[in-house]
């Protein structure tokens, strides 16, 4: 929903209808008359008040509850996360919308996104109770390495994608950048259902990858038709040009969040095994 509402302002050309910050018009509890875009400002305002407010309660709920020391780590960086999104949000209100600043938004809302969607993971049932099943990966690059890249490559495409919404470069880099993407998640998606699909928490995220892909690809489509093409002379955005930049904004964040999921689950699941290993058939002794 936040990032659904951070869209909704980006697409609205609503950035600046609030002004100040952390007020808003001069107030922090009264509302404003939600005129002239101001609603669309506003309601993201108080949606990331209610994410900050629940991420410190998390955080001090996984602390006190939970046993594991990398959890509780993992809910004070979702708080640190989000504080850290919304003061760079403020400041690039307060600064007019720098395109730097504002990506750097863009870029730690996706990522706390991310840290709750792991949060979610590793608390869940499954993750917890259950043993994972485990298969060997002896191909080259490994899934592992695959995952990881697949990452970094979505990363370089929210940058890139934060920086063109902002205006502050042309589409091309974005469409380019867009093809090696859905060369890098395809082939991660390929090799997980092509040797693994018999082990659920590979082949879940795998396949949800491989259909948001393509959906990513049709709005993206539409979004630059709407955009660029048909939009180019527009003067307000048209409600079509919104609706597709929004959505193709969301299903950008969930193609991320599982991709991280996929790579979580990698790790969960493969055990790399060398040349040498592979050659000789040995393995590694188990341990207690």
């Amino acid at each position: 929903m936040l990032i659904i509402a951070g869209a909704l302002v980006t697409s609205n050309d609503a950035g600046l209808s609030v002004p100040d910050w952390p007020t808003s018009f001069g107030h922090i509890a009264l509302m404003p008359r939600m005129a002239d875009n101001v609603e669309w400002e506003q309601w993201h305002r108080l949606i990331a008040e209610l994410i900050g407010a629940l991420s410190i309660v998390l955080a001090i709920w996984t602390w006190r509850a939970d046993r594991r020391v990398w959890m509780k780590r993992l809910g004070i960086a979702a708080l640190v996360t989000v504080i850290l999104q919304g003061v760079l949000g403020g400041i690039a209100v307060l600064e007019s919308l720098p395109p730097a600043l504002s990506t750097a938004h863009t870029i730690f809302g996706q990522t706390f996104f991310c840290v709750a969607v792991s949060i979610a993971l590793f608390t869940g049932r499954r993750f917890v109770q259950q043993e994972p099943r485990t298969a060997r990966d002896s191909r080259k690059p490994s899934l592992i390495a695959l995952t990881n890249l697949s990452v970094f490559i979505m990363y370089v495409q929210v940058a890139l994608g934060g920086m063109f919404r902002h205006n502050a470069m042309s589409w091309e880099l974005h469409v380019i950048n867009a093809a090696v993407v859905t060369f890098i998640l395809t082939w991660t998606a390929v090799r997980v259902l092509s040797y693994y699909s018999e082990i659920e928490g590979l082949r879940r995220p795998a396949t949800l990858l491989l259909s948001l892909v393509i959906v990513q690809l049709c709005l993206g489509f539409l979004s630059f038709l709407t955009k660029v093409i048909w939009g180019a002379q527009a003067v307000q955005p048209t409600s079509l040009t919104v609706a597709s930049t929004v959505s193709h904004t969301a299903i950008g964040a969930l193609l991320l969040a599982s991709t991280v999921v996929l790579a979580i689950q990698a790790r969960r699941h493969l055990a790399i095994l060398d040349e040498q290993t592979v050659r000789t058939g040995a393995q590694r002794p188990v341990t207690a």
